[in-house]
């Protein structure tokens, strides 16, 4: 069914004159008209009848108004859904219980009148993330392009915020009782990171972090969740693994597992975004914005070489910019 024509119909109906259709719709009265012919015959059903003062519902017309009305209104509804600029403002996440989707929920609870869609891509190939902004799918994607040359001329990343690392251990593991550990400390411990994806933009953050400070870093096995690894970890005297201090997990009691501060230095992963580099969402350019007020990080902190500096190499407020 010819949605433009339904709505043809509605206004005719609505304003009694195909001429005040066409003059709202920005079309000739005799598109109106054929829109409207065309749609009687689909529907095999009188729609209108004229008169000299314009037209008249049928009693199938009145029938269809109530309907029809729905049928444009879903279609608008349709259309502001997938439209940038009109529709929320729509960020990929790697996950709903990651730094990331934390500071964009305490962002919304200061503006609930923004509309956001937060969204996972589940994708581990950052070159998917950028294919999903250059399409439109996301308006923006918190995934890091190790190596900026290869993005293309449409998509841009700038600095978001850097994630500083704990360590979570269980209550019989030799560092539970420290209220912070040195990387120097974690030497020898077996920290257990299961699932890195070989590629990914965290495979290459934790081979810089082992190399750097002689860590023994663990990817092997399948990754059955956090819930799984938690519980792992809960029952283990030698088994660690790392954390965002910014992450959100959620455990049984029992567990008496222990978050522990890295520090001297601190371990930080820096978290970037992906975003159009013309005519981005209105909607980013606040949620940029927040991410200044971020407590900094220790001036010793330690991040990957591919990181950049703490305000990234673009300013932050050309998040809404629309030039090359």
């Amino acid at each position: 069914m010819d949605t433009e024509a339904v709505r043809s119909f509605v206004r005719a109906a609505e304003l009694g004159q195909l001429r005040h259709a066409a003059d709202e719709l920005g079309v000739t009265q005799q598109a109106v008209s054929k829109r409207i012919a065309a749609l009687e015959r689909a529907l095999d059903v009188r729609l209108f009848t004229r008169t000299a003062r314009g037209v008249e519902l049928t009693l199938d017309g009145q029938a269809f108004l109530w309907h029809a009305r729905n049928i444009v209104a879903d279609v608008d509804r349709a259309v502001a859904a997938i439209r940038r600029g009109s529709r929320a403002l729509r960020i990929d996440v790697l996950g709903l219980r990651s730094a990331q989707a934390v500071v964009l929920h305490d962002y919304w609870r200061s503006h609930p009148e923004m509309e956001l869609d937060v969204v996972t891509l589940k994708v581990d190939d950052p070159r998917l993330a950028v294919a999903a902004v250059q399409a439109g799918d996301v308006d923006a994607s918190f995934r890091s392009v190790t190596d900026p040359a290869t993005l293309p001329r449409e998509v841009r990343m700038i600095h978001a915020f850097h994630s500083p690392l704990e360590l979570v251990v269980g209550p019989r593991h030799p560092l539970a009782p420290a209220r912070a550990v040195t990387p120097a400390r974690l030497r020898g411990h077996r920290i257990w990171v299961p699932g890195i994806a070989p590629g990914s933009e965290w495979a290459d953050f934790y081979e810089q972090l082992t190399a750097a400070f002689d860590l023994r870093v663990d990817a092997t096995g399948p990754n059955f969740g956090n819930e799984v690894l938690l519980d792992i970890l809960a029952d283990s005297d030698d088994v660690a693994t790392l954390v965002g201090s910014r992450d959100r997990y959620v455990w049984p009691a029992g567990h008496d597992l222990r978050r522990i501060p890295i520090v001297r230095p601190t371990l930080a992963y820096p978290l970037s975004l992906l975003l159009p580099r013309e005519n981005p969402h209105p909607g980013l350019r606040a949620v940029v914005g927040h991410f200044a007020t971020l407590a900094p990080l220790p001036e010793d902190t330690w991040l990957p070489s591919w990181a950049t500096g703490p305000r990234g190499d673009d300013d932050r407020d050309t998040a809404h910019a629309s030039r090359p």
